[in-house]
């Protein structure tokens, strides 16, 4: 959908149509893959399905401390009646016993340890007592398999434990451990050069004279970039020169899977970023101006990579640290993604929002015809969960800095009024 600014010109597309609008004219490429350790799996993306070669466990182990008996010398065993057995050994941890129980017998165990044949159940210590060294007296009965875990009873051999385009977390790697992979096969991480423009800007270590600032969105995009699982490539600070900036990106086109411009997106003397992009080939410019604030001026577009054969999807993300970060969130990580090679439900998990219920401190107006992102800080009271909006003025990265997410004004609203319950998208 356009809407109209307060002109009444259709300039800008919702956040919905603009991504669909590159979905649309993107086809994902082909993703490379490598060879990792499960080690170095952390948050890296499956290339393929990881089947089961064995079972687990492969013998039949307690899950409590106890005796390892036949359930059937249990039935009926009371307090006041109790069972008694003949003790015949101890499995020890690692081995596995060296004689099966016969009717009437039992064998201390420990929890993880192997089950002696013959044996179908677990009875815990505190419903057994000794009578001597070599019986025992039961005072509770077991049903088969009771505080036992059977061969395969957590992952049989042939099963898909893990599914191409899932995202490894710890419990993962614990279980990729417990079957002996070693190694798994992942998508590379989309390298994804950020490049920084505006005739203002110096390098971090540097002191700014009057009229200059320090180069910080590139270090928010390093970040976000890494968190949403791509390889960020600096390419430094370029001036708000077309030759300059045509050559860094054209240098960044052959080497990457995406690009992320910062600065000179918005209208006036400095908006070459978007000729710059047409210039260089079709599609070029998909989107130029979005109903998001903050963000409007982003550009979404897309040029083609001769060496590799494929398009590159570049974003022209405003100078306004705070617009950088929002825009990252709503328009990069979905594509990042993609190229990432997350499956369709992996992506949704990553780019979904964790939320929390709170109701607003202070009213919040709006001006229709965009979607606002205010920032907000969370407090909790005797009463519940209360968010409180954090105002300043356009591009105060602090703002950021002190909130812990943001409360979404819809498109078509004029504000959300005070004691109003929100949904707070939490950081």
């Amino acid at each position: 959908m356009t809407v109209k600014d307060m002109l009444g010109r259709s300039s800008v597309i919702t956040r919905e149509d603009a991504l669909k609008k590159l979905e649309e004219q993107f086809p994902l490429p082909a993703l490379d893959t490598e060879m990792i350790s499960i080690s170095a799996a952390l948050n890296r993306v499956l290339a393929g399905d990881i089947v089961s070669p064995e079972n687990l466990p492969e013998f039949n182990r307690s899950t409590m401390d106890g005796f390892a008996v036949k359930s059937a010398d249990t039935f009926g065993a009371t307090e006041g009646r109790a069972v008694y057995l003949t003790v015949v050994g101890e499995s020890v941890m690692g081995t596995i016993p060296d004689r099966a129980l016969s009717k009437g017998e039992a064998m201390k165990i420990a929890t993880g340890g192997s089950l002696p044949d013959g044996s179908d159940a677990v009875v815990m210590f505190e419903f057994t007592h000794p009578l001597d060294p070599a019986t025992i007296e039961v005072v509770k009965p077991v049903a088969p398999l009771e505080n036992t875990i059977q061969i395969g009873d957590d992952i049989r051999k042939g099963d898909r434990v893990l599914s191409r385009g899932h995202r490894v977390r710890p419990q993962d790697m614990s279980a990729l451990a417990s079957l002996g992979i070693a190694r798994v096969s992942v998508f590379e991480r989309p390298k994804t050069a950020i490049i920084t423009t505006g005739n203002e800007l110096i390098p971090v270590d540097a002191t700014p004279s009057l009229g200059r600032i320090r180069d910080s969105n590139s270090y928010s995009l390093e970040g976000l970039t890494a968190d949403a699982g791509g390889l960020p490539v600096k390419k430094g600070i370029i001036p708000d020169d077309y030759d300059r900036l045509r050559k860094s990106l054209e240098d960044a086109i052959d080497d990457s899977a995406l690009i992320l411009l910062t600065g000179g997106s918005s209208a006036g003397a400095a908006d070459i970023t978007a000729k710059v992009i047409n210039d260089i080939g079709q599609p070029g410019v998909l989107v130029h101006g979005v109903a998001v604030k903050p963000g409007k001026p982003l550009i979404i577009g897309l040029i083609g990579s001769k060496k590799k054969s494929k398009l590159i999807p570049v974003f022209g993300l405003p100078g306004n640290p705070v617009a950088v970060i929002i825009c990252f969130e709503l328009f990069v990580r979905p594509v990042l993604a993609r190229l990432a090679g997350l499956a369709p439900q992996a992506t949704l998990e990553i780019t979904s929002y964790r939320t929390v219920k709170a109701r607003l401190a202070r009213s919040i107006s709006s001006k229709p015809g965009r979607e606002e992102h205010i920032p907000v800080s969370l407090e909790e009271k005797s009463d519940g969960l209360w968010a409180r909006p954090i105002f300043g003025a356009s591009g105060l990265i602090t703002t950021l800095v002190k909130a812990v997410g943001t409360v979404v004004v819809p498109l078509n609203k004029i504000g959300i009024e005070k004691n109003e319950e929100v949904d707070v998208r939490l950081f």
